[in-house]
């Protein structure tokens, strides 16, 4: 063996790659936080100085159903009665009980035929996109140009050939669907509700262009799902559009306080997925505790709309109070309240100064998950932040502000 091959360093490719982040100010420091149940949004910040309290303002357990009595019994009570495994694969010992009751709650909250269930969010949009793609003949996919890394990296790996439409765009993807073949397969993905921004997708729009140039549509209800809607059936739900959807998509890790991915359809299409979808075959089932506890979030969020009023109350109140006191909100309709900054290390460094020396916990969005120039601070009320928060969040980012001298808007007269 030659000396050159000997002497390789592997480890100095990975420094150098990590240095390049550095540089660039997109290094991710992660915060050791240890949930309270019961407390929420409290939590305790583990750090190299010891313990603290802080309050989270930036989680995606969206309604606090993490804590929820009901949904913490049914995994304990499950975890007892069946083991903390799955006990394999779907094919394999994995299709338990408590996953098919949870497929049969997901398919009825959307009104759809079947659902099946994936290991997270990320993996049923990947997974099902691809899988999607590769079954229709000739395909052609048009995608949102802001969708997520998920649903891109489905496109890719489904080896269709992409057509990008400008975000929320409709009259750029009719230009595109009119272009493409009359004949050929297409299917438009988009999300419903995105979350660094907080704007929604005009679903009924979508599905007219879909039904006129004969397109499926797969969208993404994951930051809507349990959030909006009567029975929690999101976005789609919410503009009566849910039956129009040929594929609905969705998460069971942020307003159902849980763990996991699904897609909804109909049953032919659910039973393709499930027979040809690798990131669904090859991989170990949810276990049954999980499944239980999704299942007791769902059928509690059909019924009570106490949790998503008293959320809206929440998220307004701090669009309020914030945008009162100059704070630069980025304008929206939705639960996500973003707070722009425009410069990568002091979003960074604003974060460290809310968590260091107000107990705040807010994480920074920096590129690439947003454009370069748009960095933010991405705060998510919940039901349980009181008016107390509220106003102490903004006297703490006010504080901010001044000290890394960044631009506020003219304070509004009502805080005056």
């Amino acid at each position: 063996m030659s000396k050159s091959a000997t002497d390789m360093n592997y480890d100095r490719h990975f420094e150098d790659a990590l240095c390049r982040l550095k540089d660039e100010r997109r290094y991710r420091v992660f915060a050791d936080l240890e949930r309270l149940a019961g407390r929420f949004p409290h939590a305790i910040w583990h750090s190299s100085h010891g313990a603290c309290p802080v309050i989270v303002w930036c989680s995606n357990d969206y309604l606090g159903m993490a804590q929820h009595p009901r949904v913490i019994g049914a995994m304990v009570e499950t975890a007892i009665r069946m083991g903390t495994g799955a006990g394999g694969t779907r094919n394999i010992a994995g299709t338990h009980h408590p996953l098919v009751e949870l497929e049969r709650e997901l398919a009825d909250l959307h009104s759809k035929e079947a659902a099946l269930v994936f290991t997270s969010g990320y993996v049923s949009n990947e997974t099902g996109i691809a899988t999607i793609g590769k079954l229709l003949p000739d395909g052609l996919i048009l995608s949102d140009e802001l969708n997520h890394n998920s649903m891109i990296e489905g496109v890719r790996q489904s080896r269709c050939e992409k057509r990008i439409f400008r975000h929320n765009d409709t009259e750029h993807l009719e230009e595109l669907l009119r272009a493409a073949e009359p004949h050929r397969s297409k299917l438009i993905v988009f999300e419903t509700l995105y979350s660094m921004d907080g704007d929604v997708a005009p679903i009924n729009r979508i599905c007219d262009l879909a039904d006129h140039y004969g397109a499926m549509t797969y969208a993404d209800e994951v930051h809507a799902v349990g959030m909006y809607g009567p029975r929690g059936g999101g976005q789609a739900e919410q503009q009566g559009a849910m039956g129009r959807l040929d594929v609905i998509e969705g998460t069971l890790a942020k307003a159902f306080g849980c763990l996991g991915g699904y897609i909804t359809g109909s049953a032919m299409l659910i039973d393709a997925v499930r027979s040809y979808a690798p990131g669904f075959i090859f991989t170990t089932a949810l276990p049954p505790a999980i499944c239980a506890a999704a299942t007791a979030a769902i059928r509690h969020l059909k019924t009570s709309n106490f949790e998503r009023a008293r959320h809206q109350d929440r998220a307004t109140r701090v669009k309020t109070v914030l945008n009162s006191a100059g704070l630069p909100v980025m304008p929206g309709d939705t639960h996500i309240v973003p707070v722009l900054v425009g410069d990568p290390e002091k979003c960074k460094r604003a974060t460290d100064l809310l968590l260091c020396e107000y107990g705040i916990y807010i994480q920074p969005i920096n590129y690439p998950t947003v454009p370069k120039g748009s960095e933010r601070l991405r705060i998510t009320p919940s039901p349980y932040h009181d008016d107390a928060m509220i106003d102490g969040l903004a006297e703490a980012l006010l504080d901010v502000w001044e000290r890394l001298d960044l631009p506020l808007k003219h304070r509004s007269l009502a805080a005056e």
